[in-house]
Formats: C-alpha cells, structure tokens, sequence
C-alpha cells in the first residue's frame, strides 16, 4: 500500500560542545565532550520528547563522545536502551578538520574555491566526498528501518548526517541540503513509507 509506513524517525542532534558557537569542521570521534549548554539543551529535548508520550522502541547513537553523552540523556528519560553505530559517524573532513571557514580560506583558499564550484564531488586531502557521504548516510538508514520495520525510532547523531537525510528523504539536491539549519539539542522527524518518506518536521527546539 502506498501509504503503509515502514518506520518512524526522530533524528537528534548532540548537544552544544565548545565547538558549536564556533562552526568548525570537526570529525574527531573523542573529543569535545558536551558542554552545561548541551546538557540542558538534551535534557529539554528529552523532557519534551517524554511529555509529548512519543513512543521510543529503539535508541541508536553515533560512536561520537558527544553523541553517546546526548543518548545516555535521553535513554535514561525514555526508559530504553540505545545501541552505538560507527556507521553513524561525521563526515570525515580531512585536512580541513578543526578548522572554521574562515580560517580554511585563508590557509586553503584554492581548495575552498574549488569546494564551491563543485561541492558535491570536491575533498579536501583525507577528506569524504559530499555524494560519497549522502550515500553511506542513506545506506546506514535504510539498513536501519529494514531492521526496525513499523517501529519508533530515535538516532542521536550529527548536523550533517541529518542534513543529508533530510535530503536522501525528500529528494533536496546536494548543493542545497546546508540550508536545512539543524542546531545543537534540537529534533528532526521523518516517516519512511513503502515508496516514498515525508519530513514531518526539522529543527524543533523546546521553549
């Protein structure tokens, strides 16, 4: 049937690190840890989640010291277990990673220039390709719901990761998934149907 739904997803971001404010690429596995801020920004989202009565069957995290924190927030709340992927990982961003725009630009300003004509293909040394990245993001996801069909599902992960699944989902091109701003703590959800996904909503924050 066309509208029998496969899965349901509530994709969260970690929360705020000391890099957050700052905007960095960062890939690292181990460090930062969540900062105060992004403690309470998991804990309202997990309150909200609770309040709300979602019903949560199954937990997965990124292997990532900040995601992991994040889920063992919300698997204490919601009562469930979460499971760790290292699927689930950041992009990896090579020789850029640790670094800001802006200081990528003054030290790789070729390499920038040549990300921005043709973002989708580019790396950097070291790094993973945009459409290498969505691709591995949509893999991961679809293994997931084939393994968890007809069940509620929350995935603590990265900015980018739910930025190209909101792509791979609605069929948002590559060069314009960045626009789709995913803070710290925040709640993204979208249903997986038989033939097709719907976003349900993007970037939700509790007052």
């Amino acid at each position: 049937m066309f509208f029998k739904r496969k899965c349901k997803i509530t994709f969260i971001k970690h929360g705020a690190t000391i890099n957050t404010e700052e905007n960095r690429f960062f890939d690292d596995e181990n460090f930062p840890a969540i900062n105060e801020t992004g403690r309470i920004e998991v804990e309202k989202i997990s309150e909200w989640i609770d309040n709300k009565g979602l019903k949560v069957d199954k937990i997965y995290t990124s292997s990532a010291l900040r995601c992991v924190q994040s889920a063992r927030i919300l698997s204490n709340t919601c009562k469930q277990d979460f499971e760790i992927l290292d699927s689930l990982t950041n992009r990896k961003s090579g020789i850029w990673n640790g670094m800001t725009l802006e200081e990528i630009e003054n030290k790789f300003p070729q390499e920038l220039e040549n990300y921005y004509k043709n973002p989708k293909e580019f790396t950097p040394e070291g790094a993973e390709s945009l459409s290498s990245f969505n691709k591995r993001v949509d893999n991961v996801i679809k293994g997931i719901i084939e393994n968890n069909l007809h069940k509620r599902l929350i995935i603590v992960t990265h900015g980018e990761v739910i930025q190209a699944a909101i792509a791979n989902a609605i069929g948002l091109p590559l060069n314009n998934q960045f626009k789709t701003y995913i803070p710290s703590g925040s709640a993204t959800q979208i249903s997986y149907f038989e033939n097709w996904s719907s976003l349900i909503y993007s970037a939700y924050i509790p007052l």
